[in-house]
């Protein structure tokens, strides 16, 4: 993990087309602005581990019903 330090409205540059800045620092919270082409996906890491759950559960779903339709078939 790279560890940076930064302050208000300093900003970081990720990949060549991404931009992290420090929006402002308040009670311990830091909101941050990110500049990314619409194609990147952002997504907050408790909201990813969802979709990624989400995503597998679909999977084994999708799995079951070409297993039974493939019985059915028979």
């Amino acid at each position: 993990m790279l560890i940076l330090t930064r302050k208000k409205n300093e900003s970081i540059i990720v990949n060549n087309n991404i931009e992290i800045q420090i929006i402002s620092i308040e009670e311990g919270k830091v909101k941050i602005g990110i500049n990314a082409p619409k194609e990147v996906e952002i997504h907050r890491s408790e909201i990813f581990e969802k979709i990624l759950e989400s995503n597998k559960e679909a999977a084994i779903h999708k799995d079951a019903r070409a297993l039974l339709a493939a019985k059915l078939k028979k």
